[in-house]
């Protein structure tokens, strides 16, 4: 019998639906020559400190750095998961080749080899790989399964990290919370959540230094266009007004009048961080109730695997397109023209240099189970449904006219005083006709909402204005939502809005998509940020602790982003995850050695964070 195990047990009935393995067992489904069980996610987990010696359960600055001569694995001490395990176990015995079924990233490569390495399998292991749970894709995959070993480099990748995570965490946070906590107090330090509170931690000084500066503009009215003044701001009101009155009574003359044909592409399709911001942004989603959404829908099979962080899909994708075009039987109305014509095929959306594990996600194109979602679900779902149909439509096309115009005043002996004005027309809609008016385009709208459209000026034409002067202030940084935090970590505190920037600074990112959100989540648990409307802020014990924290590398966004470009180089087997041990281990040391020296500041304890139970 070939052992197929599966990352939970909805997953893994509906694999031995499609492979006919259709008769109940406890913890398990057999038939047609298959088992097929599952675990609850993680059923194994990493020692704790005292499971190595019983010396290490005292919380003692002498005793750090902790640093296990090999790491070992438990069972979760739950009964339902260490039941589960025993039946694995007893399978594993059995069997003659087990099929590693679970979710296809470095997360599951984990939670399924470490219970095979927990319960000694000595099968041959093949992997399954697929991308959705619809019946085609899970045949598909059956018929070309992949050696384990194919998969080496990626969990290599997946344990490292945690060991990673586990040294640095359960070192640093011991060693902070016996130098700087108050008795019942732990102080939570960690690879990811620390520079990310930090990115919060430097946004909320930025706001509360900043200092506004009054400037003033010169604008005029001419013929229902306004103009600004080339001159731009000017730091007091006497220099702004000046120039007011000196154009005062004088004709504004039409200088030049560009016009420029523009592009706009579709937008990207979705990564999960990409729909984690824009699901922030339209709905206030949490970037965890969007995975846990997303995660539905894929389990549900309307949506491929959500835990990506691609926004390109594979040449082989294309040859499908039509056909799941064609499932989205309620977006016929959009479909319907694309599918009388050879679909559009576009470099910036299939393009295989660019996978990682898996591609961007995209609908299935089955609707059976999309009549019973929930709302939450259908709005995600229409976004995703939207951007998939998008890249198929025209780019849009606009015009672009910029108007430049001056007031002579050459006769009283004054240098001339220029202005200029913009307008925005849309000639042909292309892919913003498959967006609602208040969708996709929103955001584009609000920063567009002084490019009016113009009146039809000529060169040469001149006549009266009106201008005036215009009192404004710089403006500080704007607090964080939970969308900018997750930009934020994706490109190492550096704030981009360019998605073709953003791209190439994925791989130096701190934390990975499919574990953002959680760490988001535990910053909030452990009180060090919370949430006020839309904003995401650090609380006072948020800011005391960065504050404290002398080590550069926990606070930085950007240097954590470099450990994690290791992590993925060894996924991709350019890096020794035995050298990436080695520096992790010489840096915990460092950080020990530098709490040990650093003076004793005891932070608020009425701010205290997490509570030793």
């Amino acid at each position: 019998m070939k052992l197929c195990i599966a990352e939970k047990p909805s997953v893994g009935r509906e694999i031995a639906r499609v492979i006919g393995a259709t008769v109940a067992r406890n913890g398990y489904m057999e038939g047609n020559g298959y088992w097929v069980s599952w675990t609850f996610g993680h059923l194994c987990t990493l020692f704790e400190p005292h499971d190595y010696t019983p010396q290490w359960k005292q919380w003692r600055m002498e005793l750090l750095p902790m640093i296990p001569a090999t790491f070992k694995l438990k069972l979760i001490p739950e009964k339902g998961s260490m039941n589960q395990f025993e039946i694995l176990s007893g399978l594993m015995a059995r069997c003659e080749e087990v099929i590693n079924c679970g979710d296809a990233g470095q997360e599951g490569e984990v939670i399924q080899r470490w219970v095979m390495q927990k319960a000694g399998c000595k099968a041959p292991v093949k992997r399954l790989w697929i991308s959705s749970l619809t019946e085609q894709a899970i045949k598909e995959g059956f018929a070309r399964l992949y050696p384990a070993s194919d998969f080496d480099n990626l969990y290599a990748a997946g344990s490292v990290r945690a060991i990673g995570d586990w040294l640095l965490g359960m070192n640093a946070s011991r060693a902070y919370t016996l130098k700087f906590g108050v008795p019942g107090q732990v102080i939570s330090i960690g690879r990811v959540q620390t520079p990310t509170l930090a990115l919060l931690v430097e946004r909320q000084k930025a706001i509360e230094n900043f200092k506004p500066e009054k400037f003033w503009e010169l604008k005029t009215r001419y013929r229902g266009g306004t103009f600004l003044s080339t001159k731009g701001r000017m730091a007091t009101e006497e220099a702004a007004g000046k120039l007011c009155r000196s154009v005062a009574g004088q004709d504004l003359e039409i200088t030049k009048v560009e016009k420029k044909k523009a592009k706009e592409h579709p937008p990207k399709l979705f990564d999960l961080t990409l729909l984690q911001v824009e699901s922030n942004k339209k709905f206030g989603f949490s970037a965890e109730q969007t995975l846990q959404v997303i995660q539905s829908l894929y389990e549900k099979k309307l949506a491929t695997y959500p835990r990506v962080d691609t926004n390109f899909l594979p040449d082989d994708i294309y040859a499908k397109s039509p056909g799941i075009l064609r499932g989205l039987v309620p977006y016929a109305a959009l479909t319907a023209p694309l599918l009388t014509r050879k679909l559009r095929k576009s470099a910036k959306v299939f393009n295989d240099k660019k996978i990682t594990d898996h591609h961007a996600i995209i609908p299935t194109g089955e609707f059976a189970a999309a009549a019973s979602l929930s709302h939450e679900e259908k709005q995600v779902f229409d976004m995703v449904i939207r951007r998939f149909i998008a890249v198929f439509y025209p780019d849009c096309e606009y015009a672009n006219t910029t108007v430049s115009a001056r007031v002579d005043l050459s006769a009283s002996g004054e240098k001339d005083v220029d202005f200029k004005a913009t307008g925005k027309v849309v000639v042909d809609p292309g892919w913003r006709e498959v967006f609602p008016s208040k969708g996709q385009a929103e955001e584009d709208e609000k920063e567009e909402k002084e490019e009016t459209m113009l009146p039809d000026y000529k060169v040469g034409e001149r006549g009266a204005h009106e201008p005036r002067i215009v009192q404004k202030q710089t403006q500080p940084p704007k607090y964080m939502s939970e969308g900018d935090l997750l930009k934020a970590m994706e490109t190492a505190g550096k704030m981009v809005e360019d998605e073709e920037l953003r791209d190439l600074m994925k791989a130096n990112g701190i934390g990975r998509p499919s574990t953002r959100a959680a760490i988001i989540e535990t910053l909030i648990k452990r009180r060090y940020v919370h949430k006020e409307k839309k904003r995401i802020l650090p609380t006072p014990m948020g800011v005391k602790l960065i504050e404290t924290i002398p080590n550069k590398l926990l606070k930085s966004a950007e240097l954590t982003g470099q450990w994690e470009k290791k992590l993925r180089d060894i996924s991709d087997g350019k890096f020794a995850p035995a050298e990436f041990m080695s520096q992790l281990k010489v840096m915990v040391g460092e950080v020990v050695q530098e709490v040990r020296m650093t003076p004793r500041k005891v932070l608020d304890e009425s701010q205290a964070g997490e509570i030793v139970k």
